[in-house]
């Protein structure tokens, strides 16, 4: 799976979120300042080659989908993160979390139960 520019990964999370719509929609949900038309159509055909997104035709205009899920691209994005800058070690990311946003262990304990709920 090929890695998202910031502006294709915005376009993505709108798609996720309305699972299919058109350019119109995905403008209306992104933040201040709204980038035009063009831009926007431009990403969703870039998306559409990369196999992210498909299209149907209704009327004269397009709905776009994913065909990626979020869960699928989210895990490939850690994964990436933890070969990148951890060394592949999920421990070193933890650690390195955990120190910089001085979480407390009863933090730590609430991500473990959470994890723990997860698993079958």
């Amino acid at each position: 799976m090929k890695l998202l520019t910031k502006a294709e990964e915005e376009v993505m999370i709108v798609l996720w979120e309305l699972q299919k719509c058109n350019v119109a929609s995905i403008i209306e949900k992104l933040p201040e300042p709204k980038p035009a038309y063009n831009t926007v159509s431009t990403i969703v055909r870039i998306l559409e080659s990369k196999g992210f997104v498909d299209h149907e035709q209704v009327g004269k205009g397009y709905l776009y989908f994913p065909l990626v899920k979020k869960s699928d691209y989210s895990n490939q994005s850690i994964n990436k993160l933890v070969d990148g800058y951890f060394q592949g070690s999920f421990k070193s990311m933890v650690s390195f979390f955990m120190k910089k946003n001085d979480m407390s262990l009863s933090e730590l304990e609430s991500v473990l139960n959470e994890i723990k709920k997860e698993k079958p």
